[in-house]
């Protein structure tokens, strides 16, 4: 398989490092870690750019809530020399971000699809660890399992295999199925809305607001009012917000962030 390329993220100072430790002891993983988010992003983007991306992210699911967290974490001796042999940015200065563990998996999968990432969990949470899954992540694991384990679930996911532990699986499966359920019946009452309504809705899950939606669409505010109004009445909810979540339940992207127009100055 070659040297394993591993990032730990964790605001933990004390468990990044003793478990980047670890790692570099072993011959065939080389290892950095970062402290936040926005620090693993950093050392992603840095990685990438330099044609060395990682492989496996190893990511707290509790990431933001620990006090004082300190963006990147200069690793010790042994770490960065097992970085620096690779070529790996060593971990240094950054600064605390508000993406938890969950939101940096789905934004891993998105901007570095080849790599993979695995959740380290406190507790075991079905509801959770599905939600990780939903958002791209190949394993749960719990913080406690040993290194060995650790390391065996690290190989597979780079073998496109998917780790949960045993007791889980049942309720992640649980989880999953009322998930889909969920999602097909938010996708049908989407599709009850007519295409200018659609586009009215995508602007609301970008967080537009109605004159921001009638200068997008070549629309008038009142207008636009009637649309939104239809929209909630025909998703059966009673504000923007619960559109927008039913509206992601179903995979409705947002309007592109450009700036620019969509739709024609033709009357709706």
């Amino acid at each position: 398989m070659g040297r394993i390329r591993v990032l730990v993220v964790d605001d933990h100072r004390i468990f990044a490092e003793s478990l980047a430790a670890a790692l570099a002891a072993e011959p065939d993983v080389d290892v950095s870690a970062a402290g936040s988010g926005a620090a693993a992003q950093r050392c992603l983007e840095r990685a990438a750019a330099d044609g060395r991306r990682y492989d496996v992210l190893l990511v707290d699911a509790d990431l933001g809530s620990a006090a004082g967290a300190a963006g990147v974490r200069t690793l010790n001796a042994v770490d960065t020399a097992a970085a620096s042999a690779s070529g790996a940015p060593a971990a240094a200065g950054g600064t605390p971000a508000g993406v938890d563990g969950i939101a940096l998996v789905e934004r891993v999968r998105s901007e570095h699809p080849a790599t993979r990432t695995v959740v380290l969990a406190e507790r075991d949470d079905a509801r959770r660890a599905a939600r990780a899954l939903q958002a791209g992540a190949s394993g749960w694991v719990a913080k406690d399992c040993s290194l060995s384990r650790l390391l065996a679930v690290m190989r597979g996911v780079l073998r496109d295999e998917t780790h949960l532990p045993p007791a889980l699986l049942t309720g992640v499966l649980r989880e999953l199925t009322a998930a889909r359920r969920h999602r097909t019946e938010s996708e049908q009452l989407v599709e009850s809305l007519t295409p200018r309504e659609q586009e009215v809705l995508r602007c609301m899950v970008a967080g537009l607001g109605r004159k921001a939606v009638a200068e997008r669409l070549y629309l008038s505010p009142h207008t636009v009012r009637t649309h939104m109004q239809n929209v909630l009445g025909k998703l059966g909810v009673h504000s923007t917000l619960a559109a927008v979540a039913l509206a992601r339940r179903a995979g409705v992207p947002p309007v592109e962030g450009d700036g620019g127009r969509v739709g024609s100055a033709a009357p709706a």
